[in-house]
């Protein structure tokens, strides 16, 4: 949706919705935090003053927006300044994920045993959604399970209060006062009370995590009660939401995601990447085989995908993987999703090995590795910590230089040489 995420606003390797757990154990309160809290209330004190203020100066603003004053006090009964919520939106770690460790847990053995109890359970309401939207059950129960692990873990904060104070905060108040704005029309419409209303702490909803903006614009009423109710227990409308979604920005049925490759001997790592596109009989030419040694068979133009490198997995991804980057733009999302959706199908786990011994580079090591490689000759064209098509094609340069695969994979290894 770039437009603007579906998924949920909390990070996943360089940004997008986490995957929901396979299960939580709350953790004990750590004694130096309960040494801080007397501190800790003061501070929330005197923010609840500003924060009080500020909510009597953005009435007038959600009123220009048709918000009713009844319906914006019966929201904001008993909000208040959420310090955790903050807490939660300053502290996100830079240290992220590998490819291979989130799709450990995304594709992992119970997230696909319950998968497949979920595709069961749900299935005659799954091939309604199917037959009307033409999105594969498997596909939107995939979605589900690294959303909120099939409805396990939708998320309990009151969303009016969570949005209220991250527009509040500053850091990204427009684009929360906006979800706040719509937080606020959908309670007006009648779909769900405040009370009901619950989610993350960045503003995600019910089963699949709908952001409140994408909610107005995509989310349906399939059980026809007269509500797009996807905070229910029942996933229906939730999940044919995903559906209409994924079917407005242009769901191919049929067409899969992606197909796991094997590429021959000497390929031209220059080819791959998503701007590179040729149909499967063209990848064929060039010797790219499917894991069991046949062609690929011909669902429109791909792009092959090394999501970490020449050392791990390639992918032949097709215009089904845009769509499902409309829902989270990382590539481990994309993927997670994909070979999710693969697996309840029946089909087994990813062949090619992964480079484990890797890990992901920090921000800082990134710019690092840009001001080497630039300082070296193979100039990046500047230096933001965004491993983008300058900075891969200056890699794959430098890496032929070293007699290594060109493939433009950032890897740790990479950094090394160059310091």
């Amino acid at each position: 949706m770039r437009v603007i995420p579906l998924a949920a606003l909390s990070v996943l390797l360089c940004g997008g919705a986490t995957t929901a757990p396979e299960k939580s154990v709350a953790p004990k309160q750590r004694p130096a935090i309960q040494a801080e809290e007397g501190s800790v209330v003061l501070v929330q004190a005197t923010s609840n003053v500003a924060f009080s203020r500020w909510i009597d100066r953005f009435r007038a603003r959600a009123r220009a927006a048709g918000i009713r004053d009844r319906v914006f006090d019966a929201s904001f009964q008993g909000v208040r300044y959420n310090a955790d919520v903050i807490r939660r939106d300053r502290n996100q770690s830079e240290f992220t994920k590998q490819i291979w460790e989130y799709l450990d847990s995304a594709a992992s053995e119970t997230r696909v045993k319950n998968g497949r109890a979920a595709l069961k359970k749900h299935r005659r309401t799954l091939e309604r959604i199917e037959a009307n939207f033409g999105v594969e059950a498997e596909v939107v129960t995939a979605v589900w399970g690294l959303e909120s692990a099939y409805g396990e873990f939708r998320g309990s904060e009151p969303i009016i209060e969570a949005l209220a104070t991250l527009a509040f905060d500053g850091r990204r108040g427009r684009f929360f006062e906006e979800q706040l704005i719509a937080a606020l029309k959908i309670i007006q419409s009648g779909d769900v009370p405040p009370s009901r209303m619950t989610g993350s702490w960045a503003g995600a909803m019910g089963h699949t995590q709908f952001i409140p903006t994408s909610y107005l614009a995509y989310a349906v009423d399939f059980t026809g009660d007269g509500k797009r109710d996807i905070w229910s227990d029942d996933p229906t409308d939730a999940l044919a939401s995903t559906a209409a979604y994924l079917k407005r920005f242009g769901w191919k049925k049929g067409q899969p995601w992606g197909v796991e490759v094997v590429l021959p001997r000497g390929f031209d790592y220059s080819q791959t990447g998503e701007r590179v596109k040729k149909s499967p009989g063209q990848w064929a030419a060039m010797g790219v085989r499917d894991t069991k040694g046949a062609r690929v068979p011909n669902h429109g133009k791909a792009s092959i995908l090394l999501p970490a490198g020449s050392r791990g997995a390639a992918f032949m991804i097709f215009n089904n993987f845009h769509v499902i980057e409309r829902y989270n733009t990382a590539d481990a999302y994309v993927i997670g999703v994909g070979h999710l959706s693969d697996r309840i199908r029946g089909a087994g786990p990813i062949r090619a090995d992964w480079p484990r011994g890797d890990r992901n580079l920090r921000f800082a090591e990134k710019k690092e590795m840009q001001r080497l490689l630039t300082a070296r000759g193979f100039n990046t064209q500047g230096v933001d910590g965004i491993i983008g098509p300058n900075t891969i094609q200056a890699i794959r340069r430098f890496q032929s230089s070293q007699g290594m695969v060109p493939d433009g994979y950032p890897s740790y290894e990479i950094l090394k040489r160059l310091r």
